[in-house]
């Protein structure tokens, strides 16, 4: 496998530029991968649809976005001298200050030159005869490569509602997945709010402070546990970075990528009192985690008396807090805690006790259109001046699904996974040679730490590409049999837990048609990341390398 960055010309007059590796994606997984592939040598080109770098934090500019992990836990590891200078200042960065970071890793490593913006891979095709995958642009690029690598993110294609008339309407659009890089001014306007998932959770209350109106429109309420957000310590940075070697191995080999207590009891093995204690502590600890709920016993997740305990202990806060006993009861969730996503929130249900703010039940009055002025639902119109569509994404294959991927015989990904995604390790496809997913459908992504996962990937695909550079491997191909055992397994594990029990987009729900299936893999980061070692170890067992 040499090192190449020529052009060429197709047969059919074109100029085809020939590279080691193509990366979609410049987000935190893009980035990353660019580095580690500078490192070994290799050619890359990166390509992006945004206008700037950052993926998710990119694309995420509504008000109030911010990381629901702490900001030492969601950094990169790679560079010691970077972990060290940059200084954090919250607890959970805003959107922002995420950006700042992303950009100022891009400065200090030189990593723009290697990145075009402003660019959709629509097509990725397996040239079998020269091993080779040829990539195809919105802009007219095509390429040549021997890597293709998937850095597309897990939710990065929003998604709307279904339901007519959305062209329609007269006054202002947003979708917190594609906000705006101007900021928007709500004062004095009415708005409306369709979603209370976590982009909705974080976007209600600074729109409320600002609007006329607010009327909130939910189809299922959600548990927000308090942020608890604040300015990071100084000492506690300190802290951090004097032993952050053990901190990442700590969050590695834990199961969210966030090291905690391990449980040793379930919910219903100790008393009442010290069960309420226990989330008592949760919720008011200003310094906890999102995974602080549901970690602190063995059965949380597998449990459903177990989950009622913790369950029923946020709905008595939600009317603690929420001064209207009605709209309490629409806010208090009725299914199980922790499967759907669960939410890290400032001020969301002191929200609905201000004058001017209202939540329409969508399962009592289901929206039916939307109109020129406004929103309609099955017994009443609204109008309003903005809509914001806080409507999620589909998750984990939207992305990879909306290119053209196209394997050995032309086989394409989208049919492969007419069915739910199939994957070996949530890294790689049988069929598809050198072609590489970054926290990938079948991996924990989703379910950890992001940050974790994704350096974790980054460095077994850089590692593999060298292993293959040392044998003089040219393709490196997941088996069939691997693939399936392994899809086999990740569906196990979730069958053990309460996650299927619930619909949601951890399940591919949340969009019409779309296979549900268990899209992440909640065996664990330190389970999973073993797995990957010993395969690695065990020379790639489940993958064929070929000269």
């Amino acid at each position: 496998m040499t090192t190449t960055s020529e052009r060429s010309i197709s047969p059919t007059g074109q100029e085809v530029r020939e590279i080691d590796a193509v990366v979609v994606g410049a987000g935190f997984a893009g980035l990353h991968m660019l580095h580690k592939l500078r490192g070994l040598g290799l050619s890359v080109q990166v390509y992006e649809a945004g206008d700037g770098l950052g993926g998710t934090w990119y694309w995420n500019r509504y008000p109030g976005a911010r990381v629901d992990v702490k900001s030492m836990y969601y950094n990169y590891s790679f560079d010691p001298e970077l972990e060290q200078e940059w200084e954090w200042t919250e607890k959970l960065p805003p959107q922002p200050e995420l950006l700042r970071y992303i950009n100022h890793v891009a400065d200090r490593f030189d990593l723009r030159k290697d990145v075009q913006l402003r660019t959709r891979v629509t097509a990725a095709v397996y040239d079998e005869s020269a091993a080779r995958w040829r990539i195809t642009t919105d802009r007219g690029d095509v390429l040549s490569a021997r890597f293709a690598i998937m850095a597309t993110g897990c939710l990065s294609v929003p998604k709307m509602v279904e339901i007519p008339g959305i062209e329609r309407f007269r006054g202002r659009s947003f979708h917190t997945g594609n906000w705006p890089e101007q900021d928007v001014d709500f004062t004095g306007r009415r708005v409306a709010v369709i979603g209370t998932g976590s982009s909705g959770v974080q976007v209600i209350p600074l729109v409320a402070e600002a609007a006329a109106q607010l009327t909130v429109f939910q189809r299922t309420a959600n548990y927000v546990l308090p942020a608890g957000n604040h300015a990071l310590d100084p000492e506690f940075q300190r802290d951090i970075k004097s032993r952050y070697r053990e901190v990442r191995k700590a969050n590695r080999e834990s199961s969210f990528g966030i090291a905690r207590p391990e449980a040793t009891k379930g919910a219903l093995e100790v008393s009442e009192a010290e069960r309420n204690a226990f989330y008592r502590a949760v919720w008011e600890d200003k310094d906890s985690e999102l995974v602080s709920m549901l970690t602190g016993f063995t059965d949380t997740l597998a449990d459903e008396a177990s989950n009622e305990t913790a369950a029923q202990f946020i709905r008595d806060r939600i009317a603690e807090i929420v001064t209207d006993p009605a709209t309490a009861e629409l806010l208090q969730p009725t299914g199980l805690f922790g499967v759907k996503r669960p939410v890290l929130g400032t001020n969301y249900y002191e929200t609905f006790n201000r004058p001017g703010v209202r939540l329409v039940d969508l399962r009592a009055t289901p929206l039916t259109e939307v109109t020129e002025s406004g929103l309609e639902t099955a017994q009443e119109s609204f109008e309003f001046d903005d809509i914001i569509y806080a409507t999620g994404y589909d998750a984990m294959t939207g992305a990879l699904n909306a290119i053209d991927i196209r394997g050995r015989g032309g086989a394409p990904l989208r049919a492969k996974w007419a069915g739910g995604p199939v994957t070996y390790l949530g890294l790689a496809v049988a069929g598809f040679p050198n072609l590489f997913t970054i926290t990938g459908p079948g991996s924990p992504s989703v379910l950890s730490n992001m940050m974790v996962s994704i350096e974790q990937h980054v460095d077994w695909i850089a590692d593999a590409i060298e292993t293959m550079r040392a044998q003089g491997a040219t393709t490196m191909e997941a088996e069939t049999g691997a693939e399936q055992e392994w899809t086999r397994h990740v569906d196990e594990v979730g069958n053990m837990t309460l996650y299927p029990k619930v619909d949601s987009w951890y399940v591919g729900s949340n969009v019409p048609g779309k296979p549900r299936v268990m899209y992440a893999y909640i065996g664990g980061v330190g389970a999973y990341r073993e797995k990957c070692e010993q395969v690695a170890a065990d020379g790639y067992d489940g993958f064929t390398l070929t000269q």
